[in-house]
């Protein structure tokens, strides 16, 4: 992958990408900064030794339930269901077709079941005797009618099947790295078994991988995606967090070469954030990469359309990290951890489908380490934007041509309008806070003038009067005056 785009405006250190080992490639986050060629070595050279044994277990367990089965010939008859008899019964009535489909594929084990039904009533399985769910119940009917087509080989893909989802039933104490290798390995080893001993040609081995893949994590899906055992969910919750905190990113920034305002290139980004959502959705990893992959080719006609011409890698990879800001997709890194966990290697590495779930891992590694250089920002114009003091330029309705919708005209005077609002109301604010200490300040200075004003004249309280005597009462010297005279009646 030929990244071009710091010229472009996206600052990306090249050397961090480069394959580890150091052939030159560019290297996949998920496959532990290797390159596809240098991880499938590794990948080999690691877990041979342990393909090896798992092998020699598979081998001997299938012995075993052939000699069970052939000990219980001799006392019940020979009993052969092969797939020309299970066609002649094709015409009994419907309720029965799924109980013969099962004697075909157990007829070769029934001893063995015995075994494993006395041991699970020891330690019952929570995916064995939980109830089949719909969606379950659907696939394992479309991987029966598949297996059909492939006749004598049909029955010993069911008996590898069985006997890893009994072996997965036995090792939930596992971790997930362990539960993914034992997954990758099933899916050699069945891979080459077609390849060897039934002489399958490889379009034919991969169409049967696919629905062997769909099969197996239909049924293992909630017990290996997003376990909590991980920290899948605490990077789920950081990535959303982060691609929230950074909305205010516009494709010019990105340098994104895409027209939103011609319809059908709209329609196409509606189109491609749909896809990358919906990926969430689905339950088996080729059906999440079938997500991304037409995520992807709506993405690169957006591009087209808006260009003129056939798109490049450079153009693709900054509209990709557009579209995963704008959508926003949930449980991202979960979703990326397993499908780098339990999808078919040769599918994820090779093909388009690898190519587009590489650059998905790119643009996450990117949104995850994007700061202000990355955008052509100053760092107080990149911190402004992400503390949400204030947001990018909006554009002008002047230079809106003619053909845009009405509602993205009015939604854009609406933003304009909320940001004039938003700066009026942190002015109030600003005058009302400088207002509040004005007042303090004011009735600080009053109340130390009246302190002085006491301190320097002093209040002196005298006492209170006493209350007047009668007018002789201090009158000493004048004793002997006659006494007052008295009014007299006098009768006529």
């Amino acid at each position: 992958m030929n990244l071009k785009s710091e010229r472009r405006g996206i600052h990306v250190d090249q050397s961090e990408l480069l394959c580890k080992k150091g052939c030159g490639y560019y290297g996949n986050p998920a496959w532990q900064g290797f390159c596809s060629k240098c991880w499938r070595e590794e990948y080999h050279k690691a877990r041979q030794k342990q393909i090896q044994e798992d092998w020699e277990l598979a081998e001997r367990l299938q012995r075993e339930e052939e000699e069970a089965y052939a000990s219980s010939q001799s006392t019940q008859g020979a009993q052969s269901l092969t797939f020309s008899k299970f066609e002649e019964k094709k015409t009994n009535e419907k309720t029965r077709k799924v109980t013969t489909v099962k004697k075909f594929f157990t007829a070769s084990s029934r001893a063995g079941a015995k075994k494993a039904e006395i041991q699970e009533s020891k330690s019952p399985s929570p995916s064995i005797n939980r109830q089949a769910s719909i969606e379950t119940d659907r696939v394992y009917k479309e991987f029966i009618e598949f297996l059909k087509t492939y006749h004598k080989s049909g029955q010993d893909i069911y008996k590898q099947c069985k006997l890893f989802l009994d072996t997965m039933n036995h090792k939930r104490d596992l971790s997930i790295e362990e539960q993914s290798e034992c997954a990758q390995d099933f899916y050699q080893n069945v891979a080459e078994k077609l390849q060897t001993r039934w002489k399958m040609p490889p379009e034919k081995v991969e169409k049967a991988m696919d629905q062997i893949e769909k099969y197996i994590m239909t049924r293992q899906y909630k017990y290996v995606f997003c376990p909590e055992t991980t920290d899948d969910e605490k990077k789920d919750l950081a990535v959303q967090k982060r691609i929230r905190a950074l909305h205010w990113v516009t494709p010019q920034m990105l340098c994104v070469p895409v027209n939103e305002e011609i319809p059908e290139v709209s329609d196409m980004v509606v189109k491609a954030i749909t896809d990358i959502i919906e990926m969430d959705s689905k339950r088996v990893p080729r059906d999440k990469l079938a997500c991304i992959t037409k995520c992807s080719k709506h993405i690169f006609n957006a591009i087209k359309i808006t260009k003129n011409e056939p798109a490049s890698a450079d153009d693709f990879l900054p509209t990709l990290i557009y579209i995963v800001l704008k959508g926003n997709p949930p449980r991202l890194q979960s979703n990326i951890q397993y499908i780098t966990r339990f999808c078919n290697p040769s599918r994820l590495m090779t093909g388009e489908d690898g190519y587009y779930f590489t650059n998905l891992c790119c643009a996450v590694a990117f949104i995850e380490k994007l700061d202000a250089q990355s955008l052509n920002l100053s760092q107080e114009d990149f911190d402004r934007f992400m503390t949400g003091q204030t947001s990018p330029k909006k554009q002008e309705s002047d230079s809106w041509s003619p053909d845009v919708c009405l509602g993205v005209k009015q939604m854009y005077k609406n933003l304009d309008l909320l940001s004039q609002l938003n700066e009026r109301q942190e002015r109030i604010v600003s005058e009302a806070k400088k207002l509040e200490k004005d007042l303090i300040d004011w009735t600080d200075g009053v109340a130390k003038e009246v302190q002085d004003i006491v301190e320097k004249y002093p209040l002196e309280i005298k006492p209170k009067n006493q209350a007047l005597a009668a007018i002789d009462s201090e009158n000493v010297e004048n004793d002997k005056l006659p006494p007052p005279l008295q009014p007299q009646v006098y009768a006529g």
